[in-house]
């Protein structure tokens, strides 16, 4: 187990868990300490637009093969120090993905077709267990298509470092591929 401290506890679990599922906490304030009730949280926000219609940008973004290219261009490869995992994504909600090497996984929570991709996403030096969510919500702009993009949950002190990653790994090869 953890010693960080800024993992959640095995409390603070239980009660967003309940929270989720509409469980009365009536009761929790007993025994709840201030520490645990409110916690800030940083999040990525980013709204890239893509020369490319949403079904071209959904398959790019799901597509083993196609999705390979970009992290080649991105030349992430040779920036990273990434494992020899290939590139694997699922195309099924609950179905795993591996990518950049592994350095990347996850699984998908929701895929709409040509419309939003909702993912558990991890970066493989987090501690075990420790997930964040990325959203990419696909919305026409014309002949163009903007990426609505939220990422939340990751760990506290990353949020520039993930933000500069989505720019320099995904949007900007993404670009090049699709052009």
């Amino acid at each position: 187990m953890s010693n960080r401290t800024d993992d959640p506890t095995r409390r603070q679990v239980v009660i967003a868990a309940a929270i989720a599922f509409g469980v009365n906490l009536s009761s929790t304030k007993a025994w709840a300490s201030a520490e645990d009730e409110i916690r800030t949280t940083e999040f990525i926000h980013q709204e890239p637009v893509f020369k490319a219609n949403r079904k071209r940008i959904y398959e790019a973004l799901l597509d083993t093969k196609q999705f390979d290219q970009i992290i080649q261009i991105s030349g992430a490869t040779k920036s990273m120090a990434l494992g020899g995992k290939p590139t694997e994504i699922s195309r099924e909600v609950g179905g795993a993905f591996t990518i950049f090497g592994g350095y990347i996984t996850g699984r998908h929570i929701e895929l709409v077709p040509n419309e939003r991709i909702v993912q558990a996403w991890r970066v493989g030096s987090w501690a075990p267990g420790v997930y964040s969510i990325a959203k990419f919500d696909l919305v026409e702009q014309g002949a163009s298509t903007k990426i609505v993009f939220d990422h939340t949950g990751f760990p506290k002190g990353l949020g520039e470092h993930l933000a500069s990653g989505w720019k320099e790994h995904y949007w900007e090869p993404l670009e090049k591929f699709l052009a």
